[in-house]
């Protein structure tokens, strides 16, 4: 069984080779999805704290039963073992 894999900047599982982010060189980069890193670069320059506010307001898109302030809390725990928040 395949391990999943984690953006190591949102957390969001990444199930398909189109969810992975691109390298400048156009290749795949398995560390971190399309939405947080793209012709390597991060699509976006904020704060951990800012990517747990941005990913709480989405929680509810998600389909999860989990409160806004709930997911907060679990990010809070996890964001700090991703790589690019180390």
């Amino acid at each position: 069984m395949n391990e999943m894999i984690f953006c190591q900047s949102c957390g969001m599982p990444m199930e398909s080779k189109e969810q992975f982010g691109t390298n400048k060189d156009g290749g795949q980069n398995e560390d971190y999805c399309v939405y947080c890193f793209q012709n390597g670069a991060f699509t976006a320059d904020i704060s951990m704290n800012e990517m747990i506010d941005f990913c709480a307001s989405n929680v509810g898109e998600w389909g999860m039963e989990i409160t806004k302030e709930q997911a907060i809390e679990q990010m809070k725990a996890h964001f700090p073992t991703l790589k690019r928040w180390r």
